[in-house]
């Protein structure tokens, strides 16, 4: 909560978040040009050099996270209330245009293409695709040319190319998490599923019939890389522990889909050894990634596949590093370890949008005012997965004092927090 005075001044919040922003700017455009690049507009189609989250310096993450939670705040400000609470049809839309493949009928084509033509490649109708395109360019996703109805890829629609993780991302979270979502109200309201944490009693079983984890696809793993690339989870080799531990030390991935964090942890550091357990289709996507992106891991016994019921086995036994995303399997995970185990778990770790008082802030540098202390819309995907995993797996995120918590239960004690993109990595020791 910002300061009394703060809050009574409506004219004072909104030139401070002007101030904001214009100062943030400033940082954004300093950091570029120390690369010697000028900040991309949204009509590129070229790669930056900070899109990927973990090549992203530390001034550069704080003032994007700035603007974005300021220029929202400024919005909601200075907007009608009923403008903003009613904007809701984005990932309808995107889920068509995903489906369709427009971005890669679109590619390597910067005059456009009319909404004709991808039409008929498409098999949609092409008012309705029109009316679909233009509401995504609206919100400065493709760009609509001076000829009407003449669509073009820019910055934004150029994640959603079909061999781009993201693509996959947004086609999962437009279509599986979405429908289920439409069903969180019946699943909260429920006797027989309001309090159960049991992934079968989630909304998801509502919509689909079956649970998540039955529900398995090729798509699921594309997207949990896309999910990867969005929240920073590349920066599992940044963390500095790993250059200055013993030759095989192993780390055993339990749940982590392909292995493609662990593959980016084993490329940067070679010495180590990586243990891959997920399920047995999981376990043969992870197999065809890693003959295809780092096949000497595999020829020299650097990485070991193990299918695994992760909620019902113990992972493999006696490893130095247990690395994981899924709290319910720690206990299991206990069972594995040996004295001096390591424990990292990767998920987002919320914050309260408040200050002081009983919800003082365990750790992290708070948001200045007048932003929410947790940098609100700077930081909204790890509450909208909070949400998401509630929907999909009856699941949650947390704050870290929740971290600390559960890992004491499950006998591992807290070590400390590393900052990894927007998801952080928690990291304990056995008890």
């Amino acid at each position: 909560m910002s300061s009394p005075n703060m809050m009574s001044n409506g004219n004072a919040q909104i030139t401070a978040l002007s101030d904001m922003i214009s100062a943030a700017v400033k940082v954004v455009i300093s950091e570029y040009a120390a690369e010697g690049h000028s900040v991309p507009s949204l009509d590129s189609v070229a790669v930056g050099p900070f899109d990927q989250p973990d090549k992203i310096p530390r001034a550069l993450a704080d003032a994007v996270r700035t603007i974005e939670a300021a220029c929202a705040q400024l919005c909601f400000t200075v907007a009608s209330p009923g403008h903003v609470i009613t904007n809701f049809e984005e990932s309808a839309c995107l889920r068509v245009v995903v489906e369709a493949k427009i971005s890669d009928r679109l590619l390597n084509k910067p005059e456009g293409v009319h909404v004709k033509q991808l039409a008929q490649e498409s098999g949609l109708n092409i008012d309705k695709l029109s009316r679909v395109l233009r509401l995504l360019a609206t919100k400065h996703c493709y760009t609509e040319g001076c000829e009407t109805k003449f669509f073009a890829n820019n910055r934004l629609s150029m994640k959603l190319l079909s061999n781009d993780p993201v693509s996959g991302l947004i086609g999962h979270i437009a279509d599986e998490p979405f429908k289920s979502s439409g069903y969180l109200s019946e699943a909260l309201s429920d006797p027989k599923s309001a309090n159960s944490s049991l992934p079968e009693d989630a909304a998801f079983r509502r919509a689909h019939g079956i649970s998540l984890f039955e529900f398995y696809k090729t798509r699921f793993a594309q997207a949990m890389v896309g999910w990867a690339e969005v929240t920073g989870g590349a920066m599992l080799p940044k963390i500095e522990i790993w250059s200055d531990l013993p030759p095989q030390t192993t780390i055993c991935d339990v749940g982590g889909g392909n292995g493609h964090a662990t593959l980016a942890l084993l490329t940067a550091f070679p010495h180590l050894k990586v243990i891959l357990q997920d399920t047995p289709p999981v376990i043969d996507q992870g197999k065809e990634l890693w003959a295809k992106e780092f096949p000497g891991a595999m020829q020299e016994g650097k990485v070991e596949f193990v299918s695994i019921d992760f909620f019902k086995e113990v992972p493999v036994k006696h490893c130095d590093f247990y690395y994981v995303y899924c709290l319910k399997i720690l206990a299991n995970v206990r069972q594995a370890t040996k004295p001096g185990s390591h424990l990292l778990i990767h998920g987002f770790v919320l914050h309260h949008p408040v200050r002081g008082g009983a919800r003082r802030q365990i750790l992290s540098r708070l948001a200045p005012e007048p932003l929410l202390s947790n940098y609100g819309m700077g930081s909204v995907r790890r509450y909208h997965q909070d949400i998401n995993m509630m929907s999909l797996v009856n699941g949650k995120e947390r704050t870290l004092q929740e971290f600390i918590d559960i890992g004491k239960q499950a006998g591992f004690g807290f070590l400390r927090l590393w900052d990894s993109g927007e998801a952080g990595l928690v990291e304990f020791q056995v008890l």
